[in-house]
Parts: C-alpha cells; sequence; structure tokens
C-alpha cells in the first residue's frame, strides 16, 4: 500500500519553488520558458538564474512534485533537446497548500491594517522582563 504524503509537512515552500509550481500550474513548460514566465509575473522582481532553477528543477523531480511531460510541441516548432516539466498531482496539492497559508497571512496582515497603506499607531515600548538577581537579589523561593 502506498502512502499518503501530506503537502502540509513540505510547507512553506522557497520562493523558487512556488514560483516554478506556479508557472507549471496551467500546463507543461521547458527550463527557460519557466524563468521567463517567472521573471514577467514579477514585474522584473524575481530573476532566476539557472543555477536556481534547475538546482530546484531536480530537487522537485526527487521530490515527485514534478515530471517530465512526455507531450512535447511540434519538433518543427521546438528545440528536441528540451526537456518540458509538467506538476504531478502532489505537486499540484502542494500548490494548493501553499497558496491556502500565503492567504491565511495575507488575511492576518489586512486584519493588522499593513495593506492598506494608512500609517500604523506608534510602536508599544518593549518592556524587559526581569529576573529576580536584576531586582537586587531578591526572589521568591
Amino acid at each position: 500500500m502506498k502512502s499518503k504524503r501530506d503537502p502540509d509537512q513540505l510547507l512553506p515552500l522557497t520562493p523558487a519553488v512556488f514560483h516554478i509550481l506556479l508557472a507549471l500550474a496551467d500546463g507543461g513548460k521547458h527550463g527557460y520558458g519557466i524563468m521567463r514566465e517567472v521573471l514577467e509575473r514579477t514585474n522584473g522582481q524575481m530573476r532566476m538564474g539557472p543555477g536556481t532553477l534547475y538546482g530546484s528543477i531536480k530537487r522537485m523531480l526527487e521530490q515527485g512534485l514534478i515530471e517530465e511531460a512526455e507531450e512535447r510541441p511540434d519538433p518543427e516548432l521546438d528545440d528536441e533537446r528540451r526537456r518540458y516539466y509538467r506538476l504531478t498531482d502532489f505537486g499540484q496539492k502542494l500548490a494548493v497548500a501553499e497558496s491556502r497559508r500565503l492567504r491565511q497571512l495575507v488575511g492576518i496582515a489586512q486584519g493588522k491594517r499593513l495593506l492598506d497603506g494608512k500609517k500604523l499607531a506608534a510602536p508599544v515600548p518593549i518592556v524587559p522582563v526581569l529576573s529576580g538577581a536584576e531586582f537586587g537579589g531578591i526572589s521568591r523561593s
């Protein structure tokens, strides 16, 4: 019997892994296509170099999050040396789990009014907790 893996055990994901999962969520892509989509989707804020991209892809293949896709574009329209990747069922579940985790964090940030652009209240001073020794050696024992 095959054991069921819990996606929550792999959370939180690194930004690179999550961006790769997002790029593959709507279909298979080759490495350069993934890199291009991430760059475009983040307006240039997330630049994955080849080392980050292919190192992440290698680990994701080993973990069963993605797999090499068998179906390919017409050879006349594509370079046959390219490898195409797609999400596995577990990779899809993991992308959903991370999306829900991030949605919950954004909800907390909204509840604290961090996203509405208004000035936050003055910070509350931090009061240190003192031990008995710091009260002149008096203790309650």
